[in-house]
């Protein structure tokens, strides 16, 4: 909730939930959904119901666009995305962080990261797995249990 008022100040008003799976990211965005009424929406889900009878190019190139259509249909100023696995697979041709970020500026995004906090960076996979990325923490917020508060 802190960091959800903390992003108001910020362009990219972006929060990421980041801890590894199993962690409670599911269980925290629940009672978050619960204590604020913000929508809670199950990407992974939503993204590949709307991609189902898109080609591979037309996936990668329609993502952003689907992405940004449901957020924009949950509603809210601030949005909750849980399962966002989908957004660091390698045939979607996509920047994860660079989606969320364009998310974030026009709504209040807090999403689930699967990854940890090493130092000033947030890490998604481990190095050499096809799925890895590595970002310097700029320009958003990091709720982790990593992370003091």
């Amino acid at each position: 909730m802190q960091k959800i008022k903390e992003s108001d100040d910020l362009y990219h008003r972006l929060t990421l939930v980041v801890a590894s799976p199993g962690a409670g990211k599911t269980l925290a965005l629940r009672e978050t959904a619960a204590e604020t009424g913000a929508p809670l929406v199950n990407v992974n889900l939503d993204l590949s119901r709307r991609m189902l009878d898109l080609t591979e190019q037309q996936r990668a190139f329609q993502l952003p666009r689907l992405l940004d259509e449901i957020v924009a249909e949950a509603g809210g100023n601030v949005v909750l995305l849980d399962n966002t696995e989908i957004l660091f697979d390698v045939n979607l041709k996509q920047d994860p962080l660079r989606l969320l970020q364009g998310l974030s500026r026009n709504h209040t995004i807090v999403a689930a990261w699967n990854g940890a906090v090493e130092k000033d960076y947030v890490v998604y996979a481990e190095p050499g797995h096809h799925e890895h990325r590595r970002y310097p923490i700029s320009g958003f917020l990091v709720a982790s249990p990593e992370v003091p508060a």
